[in-house]
């Protein structure tokens, strides 16, 4: 028996991605303090960026969880998904945050997430810059640095900073729009090049909620997983089949923000 076949295959999962996470950490760091010898890619367009460092952090991670978990299923930004036959499919984001990252900007993070029947049962962000890792587990509560967060209803859109995210596949229109309908609610928007990151800034308090109309499985994850065990809301994310691979609408919020940006977004 490892470490991480214990019977509890919650409990198991959370002890792996937390442990690989600090493995990834330290090599995504090694590659960010060496960025200047990368050699840097796109992908759809100019923004979207990818290198080296992405390719074999995600690589690290995969061969950790089939080491362990042969039979659990794999979903990475960088090589696509892995079908598995355990009921259990890993979400990774290597490094979310790779325009942040090759620019020498420290928001960005390696995001782990596993899903069960389309559900995010664990979450857990680590930020090797600050050295901050974030962990959560469906019925188990969620963590920074392993101090347990819970969210302050007396936090509004008014009294605190909403994340909010953009990318090619919105309008600028769009995008404009939500910058807009948030300013004249009061809000203070902010943005820092990830996604994963700021999800993981909400379940912290630190942001009021986050929005982006368009983002994908990895990105989102583990920051709905641990969002969720802070007490906040999300929007459903469709990952079950092959809507798993496919973008969709973004939001969070803990319990002081939530109608105001589902407002925002538009949901009733």
């Amino acid at each position: 028996m490892t470490p991480y076949q214990t019977g509890d295959p919650i409990a198991d999962r959370l002890a792996l991605a937390t442990d690989i996470a600090g493995a990834a950490a330290a090599v995504a760091l090694d590659y960010f303090n060496r960025r200047d010898t990368l050699v840097i890619e796109t992908k759809r367009d100019l923004q979207d960026v990818v290198s080296i460092a992405d390719r074999n952090v995600e690589q690290l991670i995969r061969d950790r969880v089939a080491a362990y978990l042969p039979k659990d299923g794999f979903l990475g930004e960088e090589f696509g998904l892995t079908e598995g036959s355990s009921g259990f499919t890993w979400i990774v984001d290597p490094i979310d945050g790779t325009a942040p990252f090759v620019n020498g900007m420290p928001s960005w993070c390696v995001s782990i997430a596993a899903i069960r029947d389309g559900e995010p049962v664990i979450g857990v962000i680590a930020v090797p810059c600050t050295g901050e890792v974030y962990a959560a587990a469906k019925g188990m509560g969620a963590t920074l640095d392993g101090r347990t967060l819970k969210l302050d209803p007396a936090r509004t859109v008014q009294n605190g900073l909403t994340g909010i995210g953009s990318n090619s596949y919105v309008t600028p229109e769009r995008v404009g729009e939500i910058f807009t309908g948030l300013l004249r609610m009061g809000g203070n928007p902010i943005r820092n090049g990830s996604g994963a990151l700021m999800l993981a800034y909400v379940a912290a308090g630190k942001l009021v909620g986050y929005y982006e109309p368009y983002m994908h499985a990895w990105d989102c994850m583990a920051g709905y997983c641990l969002i969720q065990e802070a007490g906040g809301s999300v929007l459903p994310f469709p990952a079950v089949g092959e809507s798993l691979r496919k973008g969709a609408p973004v939001l969070a919020a803990g319990p002081g923000a939530r109608d105001d940006l589902w407002k925002l977004a538009g949901i009733s």
